[in-house]
Formats: C-alpha cells, sequence, structure tokens
C-alpha cells in the first residue's frame, strides 16, 4: 500500500471511532449498556432500615443526564431528589440546589453506592 493511501486509511480509522464516541456508543457497547444504562423510567431507592421509594428519572432515551422525580417518603434527603447526571461510571443524584446526594455506581444492572450523608443506598429498576 501506497503511503498516502495508509495515512488516509487511518486518518479515516480515526474518524470513525471518534464519531462513535460523539454519539455515545462506542463500538460493541450499546446504550443501557454496562457504561451508560438508559435511565429514563421508573427506579426504586432502598437503604437500610427505611421503606423503598420510587423515583421517576426522566430525559430522552440514552441520555446521560436529567430530572428526578421522587415519590414522598424517601429516606434522607432524598424527597429533594431534583436532577441526574451519569458519567464516569456512576450516577449522581442533586438535588434543588445542586448539592451532592448520592454518587453511584452501576454493577448488575443497578446502582450502589453511598448518600452524601453516609448511609448506604441501591438503586434498582422498578418492575
Amino acid at each position: 500500500m501506497q503511503r498516502g493511501a495508509l495515512i488516509w486509511t487511518a486518518g479515516c480509522a480515526v474518524t470513525a471511532l471518534l464519531l462513535s464516541d460523539c454519539a455515545g456508543n462506542p463500538f460493541g457497547e450499546t446504550t443501557g449498556g454496562a457504561q451508560n444504562p438508559d435511565m429514563p423510567g421508573r427506579w426504586v431507592l432502598a437503604a437500610p432500615n427505611a421503606p423503598p421509594c420510587g423515583m421517576e428519572f426522566k430525559g430522552a432515551p440514552g441520555a446521560k443526564q436529567g430530572i428526578v422525580s421522587p415519590d414522598g417518603g424517601c429516606p434522607g434527603k432524598f424527597f429533594t431528589s431534583r436532577h441526574w447526571t451519569f458519567g464516569q461510571g456512576a450516577l449522581t443524584i442533586n438535588d434543588q440546589d445542586n448539592q451532592t446526594l448520592a454518587r453511584l455506581n452501576f454493577a448488575n444492572g443497578s446502582f450502589e453506592g453511598q448518600a452524601s450523608a453516609g448511609v448506604q443506598v441501591t438503586l434498582s429498576r422498578a418492575e
């Protein structure tokens, strides 16, 4: 292969990889995968010694941020949940003042982590 053709081919490959990342779905990964779970929909927040709480996550399919609408009776300050973002493999839930309530890691179809108040919490898709 001539040098010019080789450079052109390499450039096309790099461009394709960069564009796939812009779309949010690198080659081989689907929306809803371990790296970017499909957040919009109904989820259940659970904490020790507290009843579970329903939370509605709103946003476009495959979105990495959106709005949270918690049901009444959420543990701790989760009743003040208003925004969510997903990045660097973790879900962050913020209140109306954009203060972090929790940063949760995704594994095996649900989120686990610690609330800002120190309480262990899990967030699972509602059935």
